[in-house]
């Protein structure tokens, strides 16, 4: 449906906001008027922007910014924190061979944690959040806002009018921004790598995540049989497994109050060891704090060679967890994660490792106790790569720094993490690859379903019925109206999805309102309830069929279905208001606007019904055998063993009716 015959409901200050956003040129490249800006837009709009938004954990009280530095404590810092376990032991797998080793490794720790949880992540990365939410997503949504980055073809202008989407779109004086912009929405393969970097960062975090707890844990009570020598292994891993069964077990009762439980435990845990730490400092040797000259790194790789680069496998367990920093921020904010990393975690774990170093200069034969040498946080190292490599991206392109300012940035950080990468791969058969499996097959989840779910949306824009059809139907006698509001769901963001033919074909009825609902994600964490809907008529007027636009953030939860419909229904009854206002000139035009409203309203009580598209996607007759296994078998494994998209909405079973369909792709 043509985009110039859609009108506008927004008011004349909502219409300047659009104008200052790239995507509202005109055909032509022409910057449209206020006054004529709803020619183009591509729905009627019921949603303004919220003056009164704020992003998360902006401007916040100290007093709410401790209180959340506190909780933080408890939920973020639990693998960082428990590293010391086992660090040395990793890193001295064949014993110390030289006393100004134990000096070289502690400057290696001491400068990874300088380095890369400091200085990469608190002091930069936290920076590059959406809204207040980080991790991989967050990275990827926050560069689909500046860019059409994303595969679906689903872009709308009143998209960038949303509270939290409203941007600085690059300055023409940074041609280097909008060079990059270009480039990346020109390009396919570019729009394909950055889909692939993102679901591969998230599927390496969640697969170092299998991994890591289990390491924390057993490392931990491992320590008892110090005391408790009558325990064997097996005693040992039971006890790990009830402790992890109970940890995963409270995670249910929400961030907040896992955060209050576990702050207090791991702050107690961070005393005990940065004041071990301190006790073994001043009781050993109070020498290795000559460890914070670097040179010991440099003797330290002179003297071992490819030994040393090896041990960096053992050295990288100390940012274990670092990511969570990041990924976990939308639980927080940026100054509490700062406050309880520097405050707590860093002086805690940096009097650990220099009490341990301290220890081991007078016990240097106690080092080898562990079983974890075998074991590298690899996917943790690809991840924090990958995050490297989309903040440059961001810094280039939304934080518009000089290339000085950059170079730095990706040459330090991403060199850093690339070489403690070529030494953890080493280790890749003795158990490196553990969490690489997992990532690889979360991966190819999540790539396959991306894959499909965009061509079947193409499939649904290439057979998107015409408005000649609606009309025709108008006309033909032997289509039904029944009672009642129903509710067709489809993917579409413009047009009729071609679902609704096939429905007509089987059951030559339409419901007394029928509204077409499409319910999509933003790359944006949250859609405030009156930006949500965006309505449009489908002519003719009084066949009552209009069109749906439901918008939710990507930390949105779908309401329930009285809620939802309840929403949907007032809002489409404001639209009526406004739509009829718009367009007629009547004297009797609020008696016209009642009666409609009554209208939709009586027939809501009447009942409401949703249509669901079973649709079943098979790959086409002239598809690859890779494919058909894809399409025809993979993903409809998957898509019959995942939740349903009634399911998935929140559907009544009561009130659900599904169409049967076949898109071949």
């Amino acid at each position: 449906m043509a985009d110039a015959e859609f009108d506008t409901c927004n008011n004349v200050e909502e219409a300047e906001v659009v104008e200052n956003t790239e995507s509202t040129e005109a055909p032509g490249g022409r910057k449209p008027s206020t006054r004529k800006l709803h020619r183009f837009d591509s729905l009627n709009m019921e949603a303004g922007n919220v003056s009164s938004a704020t992003s998360h954990g902006a401007n916040a009280s100290w007093a709410i910014t401790m209180h959340l530095a506190f909780q933080s404590i408890g939920v973020v810092y639990g693998d960082i924190g428990t590293s010391p376990l086992y660090v040395y032991a990793s890193t001295f797998t064949r014993g110390i061979k030289h006393e100004d080793d134990i000096l070289g490794v502690l400057s290696l720790i001491l400068y990874t944690l300088l380095l890369i949880p400091l200085t990469k992540y608190a002091l930069i990365v936290l920076w590059a959040n959406d809204n207040g939410n980080g991790g991989a997503f967050a990275l990827y949504s926050l560069i689909s806002r500046y860019a059409k980055v994303s595969l679906l073809p689903n872009q709308q202008v009143e998209d960038a009018m949303l509270s939290n989407y409203t941007l600085q779109t690059p300055s023409t004086k940074m041609k280097r921004a909008q060079w990059i912009k270009g480039k990346l929405e020109g390009s396919k393969a570019a729009k394909v790598a950055l889909i692939f970097l993102t679901i591969l960062g998230t599927s390496m975090i969640m697969g170092d995540g299998v991994l890591t707890p289990c390491i924390s844990v057993l490392s931990a009570v491992s320590g008892i049989q110090q005391k408790a020598t009558s325990l064997t292994e097996g005693e040992i891993a039971i006890i790990s497994i009830i402790i992890l069964i109970m940890l995963f077990s409270v995670q249910r009762f929400g961030i907040d109050k896992v955060g209050y439980v576990f702050a207090p435990v791991i702050l107690l845990w961070f005393s005990l060891i940065g004041g071990i730490g301190l006790y073994n400092l001043f009781k050993h040797d109070v020498t290795v704090l000559r460890a914070f000259n670097p040179m010991y790194i440099i003797d330290y790789f002179k003297r071992n060679g490819k030994e040393g680069w090896i041990s960096l496998g053992g050295v990288v367990l100390c940012i274990t967890g670092a990511e969570a920093m990041f990924a976990d921020l939308g639980h927080f904010n940026v100054r509490a994660i700062q406050i309880s990393f520097v405050g707590a975690l860093l002086p805690a774990v940096s009097l650990a490792y220099i009490g341990q170093a301290a220890y081991l200069t007078k016990y240097p034969e106690n080092v080898a106790d562990t079983f974890y040498k075998s074991l590298p946080g690899i996917a943790v190292l690809c991840d924090m790569t990958i995050t490297t490599c989309l903040v440059t991206l961001i810094m280039l392109m939304i934080w518009k720094k000089s290339i000085w300012q950059i170079l730095p940035f990706f040459v330090i950080f991403g060199g850093a993490e690339l070489t403690y990468l070529s030494s953890v791969l080493s280790k890749f058969v003795q158990g490196g690859f553990l969490p690489l499996v997992f990532s690889f097959f979360l991966m190819q989840i999540m790539a396959i379903w991306h894959y499909v779910h965009v061509k079947r949306y193409k499939f649904e824009v290439e057979n998107k019925i015409s408005n000649t059809y609606i009309k025709d139907l108008a006309l033909r006698q032997d289509i039904k109206r029944i009672s009642g509001v129903g509710f067709l769901y489809s993917e579409l963001v413009e047009g009729i999805p071609p679902i609704f033919a096939h429905f007509i074909e089987k059951v030559p009825s339409i419901h007394s309102v029928l509204v077409f609902v499409s319910v999509k994600r933003l790359p944006v964490t949250k859609v405030e309830i009156n930006e949500r809907f965006l309505f449009r008529q489908v002519e003719p007027r009084e066949y009552r069929i209009y069109r749906c636009v439901v918008r939710y953030g990507y930390k949105d939860a779908i309401e329930e279905a009285r809620e939802f419909e309840s929403l949907v229904i007032e809002q489409l009854k404001n639209f009526i208001h406004n739509e009829y206002t718009i367009t007629e000139s009547s004297e009797s035009l609020q008696s016209v606007i009642e009666d409609e409203q009554q209208f939709v309203q009586k027939e809501m009580e009447k009942g409401i019904v949703y249509l669901l598209g079973e649709t079943e996607v098979v790959a086409g007759k002239n598809s690859s055998i890779i494919k058909r296994i894809v399409v025809d078998y993979v993903y409809n494994f998957m898509r019959r063993n995942f939740r349903q998209g009634g399911e998935a909405m929140k559907i009544p079973r009561s009130k659900l009716l599904k169409v049967g369909m076949t898109y071949e792709i």
